[in-house]
C-alpha cells in the first residue's frame, strides 16, 4: 500500500513514510493509492471479533510496510489498559431503531483518544521502519478534544516533543484545565488569541516552509502532525466503524449520525463504507458554523460567514481540512482539481465542485444543522425518554437524527463524555445557575446519578504548568520558539 498527495505531488511513499511526514510538501494530504475491501470470509469473522483483532485486520490492510508483530505492539499499546471498557467503544440503544457509539472511554474522554492513543505507537514504530534518527516535534492545533488526547498519547514518549494550540477562548473550562494541567517533559501547551481556524492555517504553514524545515533539520529536529491531517491519525477512526456497524445484527444497512467539524471522523465511516462495511447513510450533523451542511446541500464551499462560538465548541470550525480527502477519493484522485479548489478556498475564501462531483457526493451524504437552544433541547429530551445523558455534540447529531429518521438502523457517533462540558449540559436540563463550571460539574453528577469520569474527576485540584498566550500573529515565531 502507497500513499500520495491530494495535491499532485506524484511521488507515491509507503505508510510509514507518510505517518512521520504527516503534511505532503506540496500542502496536500496523504491519502491510500486504492481502499482495500474487506472479503466476506473477514466480514464474517469480524463478527465474533473483539475491538483488537479488528483493529488489527483493519491496521494490517494499510501498513503494508509494518509487520504483524509491530501492528501487534502498536494495538496493544493503545488499547490494552487504557480504556475504562474493554468494548473501547461500546454501543448503548436507544431504542429498538437507534443505538449510541461512545466513543469517549479513554483516558480524556473524548474520540480523539481512540485515535491517538495509538498514533504514538504508529509514529515510533515508522521513525525505525524508515530509519528516522531526528528528533520529530509534533504540532497539533486543536478545538478542544485533540489537545489534551494528543498530550496525553505522546508524554515522555521517547525521540518526541509536542506542542499543542488551543483558541484561548474557544473551548470548555474542563477542555483548557485537562491540557493546562498536562504532565510530560516533551510537552507544551500554547493558547493563542484567535479561533481553531487560525491555530489550523497557522500548522500548515509551519509544516510546509522549506526553509523553516531546513532550520529545524540542521538541528536534528524534523516536524509531524497529531491532527487529522496525519494519515496515522485517521486510520484508527476506521475500525470503529466497520466494528460497529457489524456489531448490529440486521439485514439492513446501518446509518450514521456523525457530530463533525473538520470532516475526520465522518470520513473515517465512508472509508469503512468503501472497505465493505453494511453502512448505508452517512449523516453530517453540524452546529451553528454549518459551512459543512451547506456545501453538502448545494456544493459550494464558502467559509466567509461569520464563526459563532457555540455550546459544542469541537466542532467550531470553518476549514474542514479532512474534506480534501474526501474530494480526492470522490473525484478518483483529479488532483489537478483538488489543489485548484483548495487553492481558492485559501485566496478567495470560498470554491464550487463540479455538478457531476456534487451528485456523487450527494448520494453518500446528508446533512442538517442544529442551533444551541436546539442542541439543549436535544439533551432534555433524550433525558427525559431514555434516562440518557448527551454532550452538546452529541446532541447535535441526536437533533439532526429526529429530522432524518429512516426505516434503517441507526448509530449516533457520541464523540464526548458530558462532563467535559458541564454548563450547557446541566442548563438544558435544570435552567442557568450562578455556579462555576466545577460546581456544575457536581450538581450534573448529583442531578444524573452518573459518576463523573476519573480523568475529570479532581482536575481543580491539579497544578496549572502551561501558562504561554500568544497573539495568532505570533503562532509561528512562538512554536519555533518552543521547539528551538
Amino acid at each position: 500500500m502507497l500513499y500520495e498527495s491530494t495535491r499532485g505531488d506524484k511521488t507515491r511513499i509507503p505508510a510509514a513514510q507518510a505517518i512521520v511526514k504527516g503534511l505532503a510538501t506540496d500542502r496536500g494530504l496523504y491519502t491510500p493509492s486504492f481502499i482495500p475491501t474487506l472479503s466476506d470470509e473477514e466480514i464474517v469473522t469480524i463478527a465474533t471479533s473483539d475491538y483488537k483483532d479488528v483493529a488489527k485486520l483493519v491496521f494490517s490492510k494499510f501498513l503494508t510496510d509494518f509487520s504483524a508483530d509491530e501492528i501487534d505492539a502498536c494495538i496493544k499499546g493503545a488499547y490494552e489498559n487504557t480504556f475504562d471498557t474493554p468494548e473501547i467503544a461500546p454501543l448503548q440503544q436507544l431504542d429498538d431503531n437507534t443505538s449510541i457509539l461512545e466513543l469517549w472511554h479513554g483516558p480524556t474522554c473524548a474520540f480523539k483518544d481512540v485515535a491517538l492513543q495509538a498514533l504514538p505507537y504508529l509514529l515510533t514504530t515508522s521513525m525505525k521502519i524508515t530509519g528516522e534518527s531526528n528528533k520529530i516535534a509534533i504540532i497539533v492545533a486543536t478545538s478542544g478534544d485533540t489537545g489534551k488526547a494528543a498530550l496525553e498519547g505522546f508524554k515522555d514518549v521517547e525521540g518526541t516533543s509536542i506542542v499543542v494550540m488551543y483558541p484561548s477562548e474557544g473551548v470548555s473550562l474542563v477542555q483548557k484545565q485537562q491540557m493546562i494541567t498536562q504532565q510530560g517533559e516533551n510537552v507544551n501547551v500554547i493558547a493563542i488569541k484567535g479561533n481553531f481556524d487560525d491555530a489550523q492555517t497557522a500548522a500548515k504553514n509551519i509544516f510546509t516552509n522549506p526553509d523553516l524545515e531546513q532550520q529545524l533539520l540542521d538541528k536534528e529536529i524534523k516536524l509531524s502532525s497529531a491532527n487529522s491531517i496525519n494519515w496515522g491519525r485517521l486510520l484508527p477512526q476506521i475500525v470503529y466503524y466497520i466494528k460497529s456497524s457489524l456489531d448490529i445484527e440486521t439485514d439492513k444497512l446501518i446509518d450514521y449520525v456523525v457530530p463533525t467539524g473538520n470532516f475526520g471522523n465522518i470520513l473515517a465511516g465512508y472509508y469503512a463504507k468503501k472497505m465493505g462495511a453494511p453502512i448505508g447513510k452517512l449523516i453530517c450533523a453540524s452546529n451553528s458554523n454549518n459551512v459543512l451542511t451547506d456545501f453538502i446541500k448545494t456544493g459550494v464551499y464558502d467559509r466567509r460567514r461569520e464563526f459563532v462560538k457555540t455550546l459544542s465548541p469541537s466542532m467550531d470550525i470553518l476549514i474542514s481540512s479532512n474534506l480534501e480527502r474526501f474530494l480526492f477519493e470522490l473525484s478518483d484522485h483529479d488532483s489537478d482539481l483538488i489543489d485548484s479548489l483548495m487553492n481558492k478556498l485559501d485566496l478567495q475564501g470560498y470554491y464550487e465542485i463540479p455538478q457531476q462531483l456534487k451528485l456523487k457526493m450527494q448520494g453518500l451524504l446528508e446533512a442538517e444543522y442544529c442551533t444551541d437552544q436546539q442542541t439543549q433541547e436535544a439533551i432534555k429530551q433524550c433525558w427525559d425518554k431514555y434516562n440518557y445523558l448527551l454532550d452538546t455534540h452529541t446532541a447535535v447529531a441526536y437533533n439532526v437524527h429526529q429530522m432524518n429518521k429512516s426505516d434503517n438502523p441507526t448509530i449516533i457517533v457520541s464523540t464526548a463524555s458530558p462532563f467535559k462540558f458541564p454548563q450547557g449540559v446541566y442548563t438544558a436540563l435544570n435552567g442557568e445557575v450562578d455556579l462555576t463550571e466545577y460546581q456544575i460539574l457536581k450538581e450534573l453528577s448529583n442531578f444524573t446519578k452518573w459518576d463523573i469520569p476519573a480523568p475529570i474527576k479532581d482536575l481543580e485540584n491539579i497544578p496549572v504548568l502551561h501558562n504561554t498566550v500568544c497573539d495568532k500573529k505570533e503562532i509561528v515565531d512562538t512554536i519555533i520558539g518552543v521547539i528551538n
